[in-house]
């Protein structure tokens, strides 16, 4: 659990908690010697007041009769300490007494007593002409807990406040501390978000741990932007290598098709066997070459040659090259008349690749339909089958490189699809996949900016119909 609180709490709570044991145990000290210096004093005060009453009482016998002090003489002395007097004769009988003072027992041993929440004090009073009275002097042992609760709830106040400031103390403290933290934390997920290691940590002016770790991410972040050229650099002439290599192959491929398709032609028996399986598997490896070769080219940045051409005619040409394996699939193209600005061959290269790939991976009987449409600015081209779809688990991943949909298909380099968003992402657009009509098969949909601006007019629709 404390593992889930932010550090800056841990550290204030930490902070609270040490001055509250800190507090507590101040206050237990000294709460405990300031009640034993108010117990002390108030038995002080008493056996004072009780001395002084004693020395200040007079009470003798004049003409017979006992003259005691006056009751107002009694209710001034007590008034000041809130205290009770009582003068009595040596048996117990009560002479005088301030107002509404309670009936004490007589302590004839002189003692100090505590009855009914008094602290009473007794002393001898001498009777002129002869003999002794006593006097009893007492007050409220509730003035003095009174005194105690007030010096207890100052105490438990003061323990409160101090913990409660010293946490807010410390979150100011704790706060102000992990600032220059926070400020690493955005700039590094600045940096996670803009995939940027060039860009530098605010590096704090103090010499600290924190400056110290800011260095070191610095440094680090220094290190990973050079890591990051060079591994680009290589990246780079490796594209480049391949889109050389794959430049330099089709040559030589050329002739050796040339040449077995020659020999397949004069050879017989088993031989002529032998010459177009070679033929074959060339005429793979040259689809396969010239797959590698338009991915190199976009890797490193090269463009075919441009110009506007009728992306319609790109995809009947493309239907009609795979008409003859279409097999038992429905093959369909309706187009209308789109302009756009690309490389013819590599356009082409997208619908074959798409209708290719609908024939290849549904079973027998599957309806494939391209279409090619304006929408607003765009060129649209949209291949839809009607058959079992691609699971979820891999449309995030089919437009990989040597990803193959449904397994291992024969004459399936697992190029196609990536070749299919390459040329889109280099002609300014892009290919989605969704499901296909009534959530069955799937629909892929390239959009690339059509060359010029959308008519306002409805242009005339040409539509091409290819069945097996």
């Amino acid at each position: 659990m404390l593992e889930r609180i932010p550090i800056r709490w841990r550290l204030a709570g930490t902070t609270a908690a040490l001055t509250f044991a800190i507090l507590c145990t101040f206050a237990l000290v000294v709460g405990e010697l300031t009640q034993s210096r108010i117990r002390s004093d108030f038995e002080h005060d008493v056996a004072a007041g009780a001395d002084d009453l004693r020395d200040r009482v007079t009470i003798r016998i004049e003409n017979g009769k006992l003259v005691r002090p006056s009751q107002s003489t009694l209710d001034l002395y007590a008034g000041s300490g809130n205290a009770i007097i009582r003068l009595l004769t040596p048996d117990g009988r009560v002479i005088k007494t301030t107002s509404h003072a309670p009936n004490l027992p007589t302590d004839r041993q002189l003692r100090t007593q505590s009855v009914d929440g008094y602290r009473v004090e007794t002393r001898p009073v001498a009777l002129e002409p002869f003999g002794t009275m006593l006097v009893q002097y007492g007050r409220k042992v509730s003035d003095m807990e009174q005194t105690l609760d007030r010096v207890r709830l100052f105490l438990v106040f003061g323990v409160l406040g101090g913990s409660a400031l010293a946490l807010l103390a410390g979150l100011a403290i704790a706060q102000r501390a992990m600032a220059p933290i926070a400020s690493l934390t955005a700039r590094a997920e600045e940096i996670r978000r803009t995939r940027d290691p060039g860009r530098s940590v605010p590096v704090p002016d103090a010499d600290d741990e924190i400056a110290e770790l800011a260095r070191t991410l610095d440094r680090m972040l220094r290190a990973l932007d050079a890591s990051q050229h060079e591994t680009e650099a290589t990246l780079t002439r490796q594209r480049e290598f391949v889109a050389d290599a794959s430049h330099e192959l089709r040559t030589p491929l050329t002739s050796i098709l040339a040449n077995l398709e020659l020999l397949a032609e004069t050879l017989d028996g088993d031989q002529r066997d032998a010459a177009r399986s070679a033929l074959r598997s060339s005429h793979r490896m040259r689809r396969l070459v010239a797959d590698l070769l338009l991915l190199a080219r976009a890797d490193v940045g090269r463009e075919s040659v441009r110009e506007p051409f009728d992306l319609s005619r790109a995809v009947v040409a493309a239907a009609g090259e795979l008409e003859p394996v279409t097999g038992q699939h429905d093959l369909a193209v309706d187009v209308e008349p789109v302009t756009v600005v690309g490389a013819r061959d590599d356009l082409h290269r997208v619908a074959l690749n798409l209708m290719d790939n609908a024939i290849k991976h549904t079973p027998p009987g599957t309806r494939v339909r391209a279409t090619v449409r304006r929408e607003g600015n765009d060129a649209v081209l949209e291949v839809v089958d009607d058959g079992p779809g691609i699971p979820e688990e891999d449309r995030t991943r089919i437009f990989e490189r040597f990803v193959r949909g449904g397994g291992e298909v024969a004459g399936s380099s697992g190029l196609g699809l990536a070749i299919v968003r390459a040329v889109a992402q280099s002609h300014g657009g892009r290919v989605t996949l969704t499901d296909g009509d009534d959530g069955r098969g799937t629909r892929f949909v390239v959009r690339i900016p059509a060359a010029d601006p959308a008519p306002t007019e409805p242009q005339p629709r040409a539509a091409s119909l290819l069945r097996s």
